[in-house]
């Protein structure tokens, strides 16, 4: 009679020992991946990327808000850029920056308008670029954020 007690009670808690074990190797390989991740590499804005920046045209820059499936506000900027200098462009990473009532910063986030796997900006060329932010600030000010040219990455 004991011995048919002990199994059943031990059949009892297979379920939880299961569980415990995969919530752990879940939170172990949620773990190594997030560590694994190679980390964003910021491009420097190089004194000669400082120079090319006056051959970057931002142009039909526009802002604006949706209300997303999950009833989420979701704000797009989106506009043109265009490389009116010489040399081909692989990547060029801007800053938006978002202020309150007050002028004061609230969010700085920087962002890829051109990348690589887009075939990167060519000279002359001119490229759309889609910025969503679905998680600003209830401070934020609701005005256009400043965007401000953050790294440039020159092609061969």
């Amino acid at each position: 009679m004991a011995t048919e007690l002990q199994q059943r009670e031990s059949q009892s808690r297979l379920p939880l020992f299961i569980i415990a074990a995969v919530i752990v190797l879940g939170a172990g390989a949620f773990w190594y991946l997030e560590r694994s991740k190679p980390a964003a590499e910021d491009l420097p804005l190089t004194p000669d990327a400082k120079a090319y920046v006056r051959n970057l045209q931002l142009s039909d820059v526009t802002m604006k808000g949706s209300q997303s499936y999950f009833n989420q506000v979701v704000i797009e900027i989106e506009g043109k850029i265009t490389n009116t200098g010489d040399r081909n462009l692989n990547v060029v990473e801007i800053y938006c920056i978002f202020y309150d009532a007050y002028s004061q910063l609230v969010l700085r986030k920087r962002l890829p308008i051109v990348s690589e796997r887009m075939g990167g900006l060519k000279p002359g060329e001119t490229k759309s670029f889609r910025l969503p932010f679905d998680e600003l600030p209830e401070s934020w000010n609701h005005a256009m954020p400043q965007l401000v040219i953050a790294g440039i990455k020159f092609g061969g």
